[in-house]
């Protein structure tokens, strides 16, 4: 669930769609390669592509899906490419749900089961998988691992919230459910988020200096890649800090 560029056709730069923003430089519509891309499947800015605008290039993850879509079925990319990725992503959190929720190993094991099960499905079955009710299905139970590994924390709720450029300067966030909340730009030097969750929540822009995400829950690395932060901060060991820290 670790993606191998080197094993991969470069599907990231080729099957998404992308629009000029503050992470993308230029428009690229889906299914064109982008025109960075070499004839070898490299990157030909991949160590510029920060001062160039393509921050979103860096903070992107396939999960691994890139490679073995290239190895089992590279002429259906188009249609496959997004679907495998979005399983891999299950995948990998339903992996960190085994671990945190010691009552729900069973159900997480099934749901592991069906899942990778889906991702060696033939072509035709995976074109005709609704993902986004797969997806639903899943995060019930990630929801459930969450909310039993922060039993007794008395976290606060700020689930989906809109936290852009908050202060939480040295705030206590332990055990915090801090789920799909948009915390871009927030001020979170040497906040502890040991035991929050943190799945889905937008971290672009956001100061991790000094904080504590260690044993934060579903941290992955590309929110740590699209915040900021320093040597001080301490991360889960899993995952690499960052170069542009």
């Amino acid at each position: 669930m670790r993606a191998d560029c080197a094993n991969c056709h470069a599907l990231c730069c080729r099957v998404p769609a992308f629009s000029a923003s503050a992470d993308f430089a230029i428009d690229k519509p889906a299914g064109r390669a982008c025109p960075n891309l070499l004839a070898d499947h490299r990157c030909g800015i991949h160590d510029q592509l920060r001062p160039k605008g393509f921050t979103g290039c860096t903070v992107y993850d396939c999960f691994g899906a890139g490679q073995k879509v290239t190895r089992v079925a590279p002429e259906a990319a188009q249609t496959v490419f997004p679907v495998m990725r979005d399983l891999h992503e299950l995948l990998w959190y339903l992996t960190e749900a085994r671990e945190i929720a010691p009552p729900l190993r069973k159900d997480v094991a099934r749901a592991i089961a069906e899942t990778q099960a889906l991702t060696d499905a033939s072509v035709t079955v995976l074109r005709a998988l609704d993902v986004h009710a797969h997806r639903h299905k899943v995060n019930a139970l990630l929801l459930k691992a969450s909310e039993v590994a922060r039993a007794g924390t008395r976290g606060k709720d700020h689930r989906g919230a809109d936290l852009m450029g908050a202060k939480f300067r040295r705030a206590d966030l332990r055990g915090a459910s801090l789920r799909g909340a948009y915390l871009i730009g927030a001020d979170l030097r040497e906040a502890d988020l040991r035991g929050a969750d943190v799945i889905g929540a937008d971290l672009r822009g956001a100061d991790l200096r000094g904080a504590d995400l260690t044993g934060a829950l579903f941290l992955i690395q590309s929110q740590v890649d699209s915040a900021r932060g320093d040597a001080t901060t301490k991360l889960p060991p899993a995952l690499n800090r960052p170069r542009h820290w």
